[in-house]
Parts: structure tokens; C-alpha cells; sequence
């Protein structure tokens, strides 16, 4: 089995006004990084980028900011074939 890495542009997307409101984070696929032989392989591959995403967005807001601006991506680990977007279906408040 292959793992894959891609690189994805964050957001965090107003769900609800439940409970004061709530929020959940999406991705959007910019591109595929990697392939991997092994999970630990592709973790670790991921882990690698994302430090280094970190260090070149230190300048960005953080998702989290109300004055978020968009621009922040992240390396994210697949088993099968890397999503378009993330999560497939919005989430729902239970």
C-alpha cells in the first residue's frame, strides 16, 4: 500500500450559532507532495513539511484569528488518494 502527502490550503468555516457558534477546519488540495512506501514514512515526510510550512507562515495569522486572510497551508497524510477538499460533507451539530 502507497501513502500519499498533499498540501492543503486551511480555513477555519463558521458551522452554527449552537451554543454561542461554533467552527471546523477544511482544506482545500493545492498539491501532491510525496509518495511513501509506509505510514511512518509519509508521517514523517508530512511532519518535515509542515515544520518548514511553519517557519516560511510565521508571518500569517493563525487560522484561528478573526483576521485570518487565508494563505496558511498544512501537509496532510492518505492512504488512498488525496481528497479535493476536506471535510467530504459539512459537519452537523449534535
Amino acid at each position: 500500500m502507497r501513502f500519499i502527502v498533499a498540501l492543503y490550503e486551511v480555513d477555519r468555516v463558521f458551522g452554527g450559532p449552537e451554543e454561542g457558534g461554533w467552527w471546523y477546519d477544511t482544506g482545500e488540495l493545492r498539491r501532491p507532495l510525496a509518495l511513501a512506501p509506509t505510514n511512518d514514512a509519509a508521517v514523517a515526510i508530512a511532519a518535515r513539511a509542515n515544520r518548514l510550512l511553519d517557519r516560511l507562515q510565521r508571518h500569517k495569522r493563525p487560522v484561528d484569528s478573526a483576521a485570518y486572510e487565508g494563505g496558511r497551508h498544512r501537509a496532510h497524510v492518505f492512504t488512498t488518494t488525496a481528497p479535493p477538499a476536506y471535510p467530504a460533507e459539512r459537519p452537523r451539530y449534535c
